[in-house]
């Protein structure tokens, strides 16, 4: 990799660090319409690249041994790659980044801090229990489940560890304290978008700006019509989609790379999708529901106490 990156060029003012399928999408679209923040279009995946739980697609198994990224901020060459993201914005009051990874992951904190002493960090939380279903669904759509949900809960650890916020989120305050870091609900947003909105450019240090119709909203979901067939074409297209990230850090750029990059294009553009046009999913299982109610209220003991706010009274059966 050859990064030619000022060692002085700017890095970010604000992360938002996640929960995955809790807005943040729609809250980074919003940030990037405003003229005074510069922020990549795609998500970063820094901090926590080595991460085999949050980040599997990073680390590649060979005959001769382990393949992965070292994204400590002491890797010159990591570094360089990490900068690059933020060269194009240098003519922007605040820049920022968004990796919806970062919350849960246990090594995130400590390096965010080590380079980023100042950094205000943004957070968004969802019921517990809706947002693991939607990341199940979200694996689906991409080709990455082929089992129900109820199988989906032990065979992939981050539908669980993404609904997990109590403890990740005191491990950030403990790190950067209430001043630096801002949590938000999902359901706030849905309730009342500009009021959000505004709490978060106040809290980033940006002017207020009105929603535009149209433009408050991103990411759109379509599911399987038939999600049996979804789930049978996943056992292709999970092989395909398993080298999605191979070249994320861009250390690989020969041919082989660049046919496996567009026959993935391809495949999820034309063949994936056939059988996604549901506007909205199955139903969950009420005995399913009821597990996850207890399971997660438990891994989030403490929740409402640390937002200073009856939790119970905005997510339905939550008891922590």
């Amino acid at each position: 990799m050859n990064f030619s990156v000022s060692q002085q060029s700017r890095l970010p003012d604000f992360i938002i660090g996640g929960a995955p399928k809790c807005g943040t999408t729609s809250l980074h679209f919003i940030l990037a319409q405003h003229p005074d923040v510069g922020i990549p279009d795609d998500e970063v995946h820094f901090f926590d690249a080595d991460d085999p739980i949050g980040h599997p697609d990073f680390l590649f198994g060979r005959p001769d041994g382990l393949d992965w990224y070292d994204p400590r901020p002491e890797n010159k060459v990591a570094m360089d790659w990490y900068r690059a993201r933020f060269a194009g914005f240098a003519d922007r009051r605040l820049i920022g980044e968004d990796s919806t990874i970062y919350l849960q992951s246990e090594v995130a904190p400590a390096r965010i801090q080590a380079l980023l002493p100042e950094v205000r960090l943004v957070f968004m939380l969802r019921d517990p229990v809706k947002r693991a279903y939607s990341q199940y669904w979200h694996l689906v759509t991409r080709g990455r489940a082929t089992c129900s949900f109820e199988t989906a809960l032990s065979r992939h650890p981050s539908i669980i560890l993404g609904s997990t916020y109590a403890p990740h989120l005191q491990r950030y305050l403990d790190r950067f304290g209430p001043d630096q870091v801002r949590i938000g609900l999902f359901e706030d947003f849905l309730q009342d978008g500009q009021g959000f909105v505004d709490g978060m450019t106040d809290f980033i240090g940006l002017s207020r700006r009105p929603l535009e119709d149209g433009k408050s909203w991103f990411n759109r979901t379509w599911y399987p019509t038939r999600p049996g067939l979804q789930l049978a074409l996943n056992r292709v297209s999970g092989r395909i989609v398993a080298g999605q990230y191979r070249n994320h850090f861009g250390d690989r750029a020969d041919r082989a790379e660049h046919r496996r990059s567009r026959f993935h294009h391809r495949w999820f553009r034309h063949v994936h999708p056939m059988f996604l046009k549901a506007e909205r999913p199955p139903a969950m299982r009420p005995d399913t529901q009821a597990y996850l109610r207890q399971h997660l209220s438990a891994r989030n003991a403490g929740l409402s106490a640390l937002l200073g706010r009856d939790l119970a009274a905005v997510w339905p059966g939550f008891t922590a």
